[in-house]
């Protein structure tokens, strides 16, 4: 992804209803126009950066697109890095959100998980620019490279917090495994969803949901087991036990 030579540090807020400058103008308010200028860039980063193979966002081009000048661009923004972070962290928490409240309806895991992914799936299916924004392998920007690496965090950690509320994870399991665990399911399920939005993978919106509630309810038998974590390395091993 290419940063304009334009683009510096400092520059925010320099539009011209920045400051104490903000007033009414036919009838909007001053940061009513900031805010839907702001979303309008937003959308315009989405959609060059979901419009498919070698995306370039650049400031002249987000501006283009928004229809709007560039130094709109910098009332919001202080670089085109700065905008992708906000545009992906916008995207993920809709996606958390949506996942989480579909998943504290269901009455059961299987109807818990499978509304959870239902939720995301079909935020996914109905803006594709998401789906590439999140998956998309030819977007090489290291900012999304690290978008990517906080989100599976993210999601590993309220995969775990969510299964935790649900069922009684194995006292013998241990943090760190319990954690792996839940990396193995958000990694899993990223890459079905990933093959999916690009079109490896030729599966129905329904018959996608389905494969990925049997894949992720699959290891999460798993909290279940006893002795896991001495197994995995993690913890006591029978030699030690064993030597003492």
């Amino acid at each position: 992804m290419a940063r304009e030579s334009s683009t510096s540090t400092g520059r925010a807020g320099s539009g011209s209803d920045s400051g104490a400058t903000l007033r009414a103008y036919g009838g909007e308010g001053g940061d009513t126009r900031v805010a839907r200028r702001r979303s309008a860039l937003i959308d315009a980063g989405l959609d060059l950066l979901g419009a498919g193979e070698n995306a370039t966002v650049t400031v002249r081009g987000v501006c283009r697109q928004a229809g709007l000048t560039a130094r709109y661009f910098y009332e919001s923004f202080e670089s085109v890095d700065e905008l992708v972070g906000v545009l992906y962290d916008e995207v993920i928490s809709e996606l958390a959100d949506a996942g989480l409240r579909a998943f504290d309806e269901g009455s059961d895991m299987e109807s818990k998980v499978r509304g959870g992914v239902t939720a995301m799936v079909d935020i996914i299916a109905a803006d594709q620019r998401k789906g590439r924004l999140l998956f998309s392998q030819s977007l090489q920007s290291p900012v999304i490279a690290a978008k990517r690496m906080e989100s599976t965090t993210l999601f590993a950690g309220l995969t775990l917090q969510s299964a935790s509320g649900v069922i009684d994870l194995d006292p013998e399991l241990g943090s760190g495994a319990a954690f792996g665990i839940a990396h193995y399911q958000v990694g899993g399920l990223s890459r079905l969803l990933a093959a999916w939005v690009e079109g490896d993978v030729d599966m129905t919106r329904d018959a996608i949901v389905d494969l990925s509630v049997r894949l992720l309810l699959a290891p999460a038998e798993l909290f279940h087991v006893h002795g896991l974590i001495d197994r995995a390395g993690g913890g006591r091993s029978n030699a030690a036990e064993s030597s003492t």
